[in-house]
């Protein structure tokens, strides 16, 4: 920018120097602000170049560099801002990476978790049942064996009944009471092909 600025300047002051040369024309056509023999016109003139190298020398020496380093410095700000939301944008692409892989594993590790808790669940509802049908098996056979020895007594009683009344019927009908062994047997016999 610098030199174009200085191109500009040189450009500008042989454009000048092409004025002054021409200026002795440019009177005779009827330009009398060109006519340099005038010391008005010729001070203007030198004013105007003093003018213009002093803007020349403040803008190049001054104003440009300060605004080149604006530029610079503006420059590696939005370089630096860029960088920094690049890395930004890296940060978060990789924990939006590590999110997803987070949460794939938890889910995986619920649904692990889920199904040891069901099998836990179906291994202690099975033992249970287990546990309860050997029970209930334990109680039936208990209940059967009581009521086998209730069953074995009643009919132990039913006998000791039966004889008693066979001996009293047999007496009553016959007039002969008969021998207890012998009524006895013959009840139990009966009793046992009845229970058979």
């Amino acid at each position: 920018m610098i030199k174009t600025v200085r191109a500009g300047i040189f450009s500008f002051a042989a454009g000048v120097s092409l004025l002054v040369v021409a200026a002795p024309c440019a009177h005779a056509a009827g330009m009398p602000q060109l006519d340099f023999k005038n010391p008005l016109v010729t001070g203007q003139v030198i004013w105007g170049a003093f003018i213009f190298l002093v803007f020349y020398l403040v803008l190049s020496r001054v104003m440009l560099p300060r605004v080149g380093r604006v530029l610079e410095d503006r420059s590696a700000r939005i370089s630096g801002d860029l960088e920094v939301a690049r890395a930004a944008k890296h940060d978060a692409d990789n924990a939006v990476a590590e999110l997803q892989h987070a949460r794939k594993t938890a889910m995986a590790e619920a649904k692990a978790n889920l199904q040891k808790a069901l099998d836990d669940e179906k291994r202690n509802t099975e033992a249970k049942i287990q546990e309860i049908k050997e029970r209930l098996a334990a109680e039936i056979a208990e209940a059967e064996s009581k009521v086998a020895a209730e069953k074995q007594r009643a009919f132990a009683a039913l006998t000791d009944i039966a004889v008693e009344t066979t001996q009293e019927l047999v007496s009553r009908v016959t007039g002969v009471r008969p021998a207890p062994a012998l009524v006895a047997t013959k009840v139990e016999n009966v009793v046992a092909e009845r229970v058979a």
